[in-house]
């Protein structure tokens, strides 16, 4: 399985927006320097009050579809 470690920092509200459906995907950096876009839903599983912070490794089908979300422990 493909994955992908991502660098993840949102507010709440920016958070928020995604969760209500105004932006449908999240966009970020890779700890690598690349681009990263994936499904928006995928942060409603770690989203804290803080919003979300942090390095996470998504998980993608061989196809390439969005399958989880795991947080890495800081360096």
């Amino acid at each position: 399985m493909p994955t992908i470690d991502v660098v993840i920092e949102l507010t709440y509200d920016e958070c928020l927006a995604h969760y209500e459906g105004r932006i449908a995907n999240v966009r970020t950096r890779s700890v690598d320097g690349r681009w990263v876009i994936f499904p928006a839903e995928a942060i409603r599983r770690i989203v804290s009050r803080d919003g979300v912070r942090g390095i996470y490794r998504l998980n993608f089908s061989e196809q390439g579809r969005f399958i989880s979300i795991t947080p890495l422990p800081r360096r």
